[in-house]
Formats: structure tokens, sequence, C-alpha cells
């Protein structure tokens, strides 16, 4: 099985951008993230619960790499929330999400044997750099701080290393669909249980006020994930990584469309650098 991404594999991908965009399009205004995160994590995990009498069982080398992605991805939601308390995540989630292919691309030789060309390389730079240039907006009040920003590179850390993970996860399993239901499974206890410990007494005006939105938003959220395994199992890890994170160009556009927020020159230079990441990853794959 050959690792470069093929227009199946980027054409996918791209649909699961456009569909975490969409589910972070509607959880953006929400008031508690906590909450809603958690619920997104929840209905993930019931809807999992709902698939696994029906897929294959991932292969015994898989469940470690599970384990491991459970911790991950909780870590990813852990320090989302706190980049959420903390700054603008207008400008500083752009930068967890840009910097996350790198983490992939430097450690994808260490963890999987691969060994991406220089067009590939610079594919995936180009679209770090323009996600990442999302951060340089013209400084206003609210802008995020020191803390904030080092939360949101934490994120990224925890987006690459949960990549990495399941991308190793899924080849070991026998079927990426039994490999995603079960992470999705165990995923979504943690943060239920923290937000029942949490916020209790808040979950029914929350579910009241805004549990129609994270229902849609988990089912979205599960879906595109799932797309996003498969391709980590067909292609290069750090490729496919920075293909999903365009998501953030995808939000970009759905913030103008639907919530008319700006759209100046900063993110149609972010748009054009992440267009050409995206063609020179085709063409040199």
């Amino acid at each position: 099985m050959g690792l470069s991404l093929d227009a199946r594999i980027t054409l996918l991908v791209l649909l699961a951008a456009l569909v975490h965009a969409t589910w972070n399009a509607l959880v953006k205004a929400g008031r508690d993230p906590l909450l809603l995160i958690a619920t997104v994590s929840g209905v993930s995990c019931l809807l999992s619960a709902m698939l696994l009498p029906f897929v294959p069982a991932p292969a015994r080398a898989a469940w470690p790499y599970i384990a491991a992605g459970v911790l991950a991805h909780n870590g990813f939601k852990i320090f989302l929330i706190l980049a959420y308390r903390a700054g603008d995540l207008s400008k500083v989630y752009p930068l967890a999400r840009g910097s996350a292919p790198l983490v992939v691309a430097a450690f994808a030789g260490v963890v999987a044997g691969e060994v991406l060309s220089g067009a590939e390389l610079a594919g995936v730079a180009l679209i770090s750099a323009g996600l990442a240039s999302l951060t340089l907006e013209p400084r206003r009040a609210g802008r995020a701080d020191a803390s904030a920003v080092g939360f949101a590179l934490a994120t990224g850390l925890f987006i690459g290393a949960y990549t990495l993970v399941d991308g190793v996860g899924v080849r070991l399993s026998d079927s990426f669909l039994g490999y995603t239901a079960w992470l999705f499974f165990f995923d979504g206890i943690p943060m239920m249980v923290l937000a029942v410990t949490l916020r209790g007494r808040q979950l029914p005006r929350f579910f009241r006020g805004e549990g129609r939105t994270a229902v849609v938003a988990g089912c979205l959220s599960l879906f595109g994930y799932f797309i996003v395994v498969w391709a980590l199992q067909q292609g290069a890890m750090a490729p496919v990584a920075a293909l999903r994170e365009t998501g953030v160009i995808f939000a970009a556009v759905i913030g103008r469309v639907a919530l008319k927020e700006p759209f100046g020159w900063r993110r149609i230079l972010a748009a054009a650098l992440v267009a050409a990441g995206v063609a020179v990853l085709n063409l040199g794959g």
C-alpha cells in the first residue's frame, strides 16, 4: 500500500475539514465551552456504543494505541477549554491547528517510518504557515495574551500526538471502523464525568438552551473523524493532518458568509497559502 495522497483521499479529508469547521461554528457562540465539548464528546460516545455490535473489534496490537489516543484526545479538549477561557480563539486556535501538522511531520518518521518528499514537506509547511498567519491580525482589545498562546501551542501538541497515535493504531487494527468506534466510546467518558462533576446542576438549563446544537455538533464530529482515521490508514500522516486543519479556513469562510465576520487581506493571504499547500501536496505526493 502506497502512502501518498491520491485525489480520493484529498477530497474526503477536505470534506472532513469542512465538517470539522461546521461543528466548530455551531459551538463557537456557546456560553460554556466545558459543557459544549462534553456534550459533543458524549454524543460521539453514545453513537459509537450503538455501532460497537456491528463493527469488528480492533486487533490486540491496536488497544494500547486506543488507550493512548483517549489520553491525547482528552488532553486536547482540556487545553482547548483553557485556551477559550484565556484569549481570543479566533486568533489562538488557528495557531494550534497550524502547529499540529508540523508536530506530525517532525515525528512521523520516528513513529511510523514515514519519510516525506521535499514537495510534501513544502506543502505541509505552506498549510501550517497559512493557518498560523491568522494569528497576526492587528492588535486590539481582547487579544490573546502569552498564556493563551501557550495553551494554543499545547493544544497543537496534543492534536499532533493523537494524530500520530491514531495513525499508527488504525494501521495495526483490522478495521478503521472498529478502531474509531472503540476510540470514541472510551474518549467521551472522561469529559462527561468532568462535566457532571463540575457543572451537574447547570446541565438541565444547558440542554434546554443549547442541547440540540451540541447534539448536531457531536454527530458531525464523529462523522468527520471517521473520515480522518480512514485517511490515516491510507495515506501519510503529515499531509493528512495538514489537509484536515484546512477546516480553519472553511470556518473563516463560514464566519464571513453566515456570521458576517470580517474577511480581510490577512485571511485572504492565509487561504491562498493553504490552497498552495494543498496543490503542492497533490503534485508532490
